[in-house]
């Protein structure tokens, strides 16, 4: 088993490997982490986990709430996980990778990263300015008939953007031709398919890359069945999330 040490950092959204991932920094325990990444030479990773959040708050508060308005806002870098941190966020997560850290003039960050390797969280450290975890590393199988799945999610996930850009009454811009390598497949349909955080979450904890391509392919048919009847959704960037306010 191949563990790793890295800063761990919670959002209300899935990342998965490939999938590149904005992000505006401007929590203290959030800048605390880019100013440590900063310190790794630029020719080496700089590295973070993103894990979901399954209970708690993407940004503490930072304002006396209902129904105490005179409650003393959360502090510190578990602020908004409760005392347990580790059992507000999914098991199982993705390493980033920072490619671009810029910090602005009020001390905020621009950052954007890609997904890369998934990981299961095994602990987390809030000792320090900022979230840690230690995390186990997962492979990614192949599983049994990977090509062939991914050869009909690329045909379902085609119909599905097609009925997509006409409920939506415009075009989506694909960017150029979908990869046809099972894993890459996988991902980048289970980023770009409009599905909320718990089916995104099941998709990247999938045990094997065919497994994840046969939950897509039964999901972009009831997706494409659902849009038939009901043509009013929004289309969506394939590879691109959104920035996400921290």
């Amino acid at each position: 088993m191949t563990t790793v040490r890295l800063p761990l950092f919670p959002l209300n959204s899935v990342l998965f490997p490939g999938l590149v991932l904005p992000l505006n920094v401007f929590e203290e325990r959030y800048r605390a982490m880019m100013r440590d990444l900063l310190k790794t030479p630029e020719d080496e990773p700089r590295r973070f986990a993103v894990v979901a959040i399954r209970d708690g708050y993407e940004v503490a508060p930072s304002l006396p709430g209902l129904p105490d308005q005179t409650a003393v806002p959360e502090r510190g870098p578990a602020a908004g996980f409760g005392d347990d941190p580790a059992k507000a966020f999914h098991e199982v997560g993705c390493i980033a990778d920072a490619a671009t850290i810029r910090e602005r003039a009020d001390g905020s960050f621009e950052v954007l990263a890609t997904g890369t390797t998934r990981v299961r969280l095994l602990s987390v450290d809030a000792s320090g300015a900022f979230l840690t975890a230690e995390l186990e590393e997962l492979p990614e199988e192949p599983g049994e008939e990977a090509g062939a799945l991914a050869e009909g999610v690329l045909r379902a996930f085609r119909q599905y953007q097609k009925r997509l850009a006409g409920a939506s009454e415009r075009s989506l811009s694909t960017g150029a031709d979908l990869p046809d390598e099972p894993a890459v497949v996988s991902y980048l349909v289970a980023a770009a398919v409009m599905l909320d955080i718990p089916a995104r979450q099941l998709l990247l904890q999938a045990p094997d890359t065919a497994s994840r391509l046969r939950a897509e392919l039964k999901l972009l048919r009831a997706e494409t069945a659902i849009i038939r009847n009901l043509p009013s959704l929004p289309a969506s960037d394939l590879t691109r999330g959104p920035t996400s306010l921290n």
